[in-house]
Formats: structure tokens, C-alpha cells, sequence
């Protein structure tokens, strides 16, 4: 068991989320825009047709947990095994995604708090910033609103999907993440989910003029969301980061 102080408090890990609540949709988005975007990582993007990956938006409010509460917001790509590299195939990469097995880099994460950003960027990498949000996680329609400085970042709207089972079953994700020319790799252990929904579409996104809103307006995002979710409860924990590499290129 390792210990990380962060701003003067001590964090134990691995760290517990005991309730959380997001929204997420998902757009196809230009694979090649996306790898350059992603260049010195080392890592791939998931393909799920010929020159088109997956961005995942995603909302998150952190109720309960051991980095107290705060609301994020995450730009995700989704990408190939890094051990297998060059070794996927586009069915491979569906199948991946319908089960839930892909993997995601984490590449922009905007915050409301002082402690998770230093907390999230001193011990997994992960490129926190602060913002601004304004979001309703309890209406069957979920909205989002996050920004910086006066500038919109995004708007997004998911609209209810189909109810799916609530789940004890444990699955352990892969989060990746890029900060200061390193890559690393987070074992997030998805430990329980209720009050889930999900359906094909269902998604309508503004984007701002912050410079992330431009960054995803150059990824060339579909029209329409292929898929959203939203679940309300959440518990997970996040273990300690593995080191993989990276162009060692500072940001």
C-alpha cells in the first residue's frame, strides 16, 4: 500500500469512489486527426471503421469519495491494446467497445478543485485543469455546461436511454494518460453501477471558443452520437500508476 501527500494531506491507495454519477456520448472522429493529436504517447487509436475512431465526452460528479467532490469533465479517445500494437482488427476493436474491454486515453480533463488537479496530476498524469461547470446529473435529461475563463468549453445533452441491469460484477478498466512527456497507465477497478441507461444517439453538443472546443472541432466529430449513457450510481477505485514511456516532450 503506497501513500501520496498532495497539498499537505496524505492519500492512501489505492483510492475509493463511493459514489459518483455520469453522462457520456460517444462520436466517431477522424483517426488520423486524432493520432497526431496524440503523437509522443506511443500509443494508437482504436479504429471502428476505416479512418474513424471514438471521442467519448464524458460528465462526472464525484459525490463521495476519498478526494472529496468535484465535478470533471473528460475528452477520451479510445485505443488499440498497447500490447498487441499493429495486431488489431477493426472487428476486434467493435467487439472491444461492445463489451466494454477498450481502452481510453484520458486527454483533456477539466476540474473544479484545487486538490483533485493536484491530486490527479501528481499521481496518475492525468491533465487536470480547472473550469467552470454548470451540469443537472438528477433530470431524466441530462445537461452539461463547462468552461474557462469566460469561454465555453462544451454543452452537452443526453436525452434517457433504455434501462439496463444494475451490475455488482467487478471489471477492471485501463485509463491512459499524457502529462509532462510521459505516459502512463491507471488499473481503474469498476466495483458497482445502478441506474444505468444507454441508447444509439441521444446526444446534442455545443462547442465553445476555448481552445479544447477548437481541438475537438479538429477532430472532425460525427453529427450525431453513435451512443450515450448515463449511470447514477458509480463506485470505483483507482490504483497507482504504471509508467510506459512517451516522447519525454514537456507540455
Amino acid at each position: 500500500m503506497t501513500t501520496h501527500e498532495v497539498l499537505g494531506t496524505e492519500v492512501q491507495m489505492p483510492v475509493q469512489i463511493r459514489h459518483a454519477s455520469c453522462f457520456v456520448a460517444g462520436f466517431t472522429a477522424s483517426a488520423p486527426a486524432a493520432q497526431a493529436m496524440i503523437a509522443g504517447t506511443g500509443l494508437r487509436v482504436m479504429q471502428v471503421r476505416p479512418g474513424r475512431t471514438m471521442c467519448m465526452l464524458v460528465f462526472v460528479d464525484y459525490v463521495d469519495g476519498d478526494l472529496g467532490p468535484y465535478n470533471e469533465f473528460g475528452v477520451c479517445l479510445l485505443l488499440e491494446d498497447p500490447d498487441t500494437p499493429g495486431k488489431s482488427t477493426i472487428l476486434g476493436n467493435l467487439r472491444s467497445l461492445a463489451t466494454g474491454r477498450a481502452r481510453a486515453l484520458v486527454h483533456r480533463l477539466p476540474v473544479d478543485g484545487d486538490f483533485t488537479l493536484a491530486a490527479g496530476r501528481g499521481i496518475w498524469g492525468f491533465p487536470k485543469t480547472l473550469a467552470d461547470f454548470d451540469v443537472d446529473h438528477s433530470s431524466a435529461t441530462k445537461r452539461g455546461v463547462v468552461s474557462e475563463a469566460g469561454k465555453l468549453i462544451a454543452a452537452l445533452t443526453v436525452r434517457p436511454g433504455f434501462k439496463v441491469p444494475d451490475s455488482d460484477a467487478t471489471a477492471v478498466l485501463r485509463a491512459y494518460s499524457y502529462l509532462g512527456g510521459v505516459t502512463r497507465e491507471t488499473p481503474w477497478v469498476l466495483n458497482r453501477t445502478g441506474d444505468t441507461r444507454t441508447r444509439l444517439g441521444g446526444a446534442t453538443l455545443q462547442l465553445g471558443s476555448h481552445p479544447i472546443a477548437d481541438e475537438l472541432r479538429g477532430l472532425r466529430l460525427s453529427r450525431h452520437a453513435l451512443m450515450t449513457s448515463s449511470v447514477g450510481h458509480i463506485e470505483m477505485t483507482f490504483e497507482d500508476a504504471v509508467v510506459r514511456g512517451g516522447s519525454q516532450q514537456h507540455l
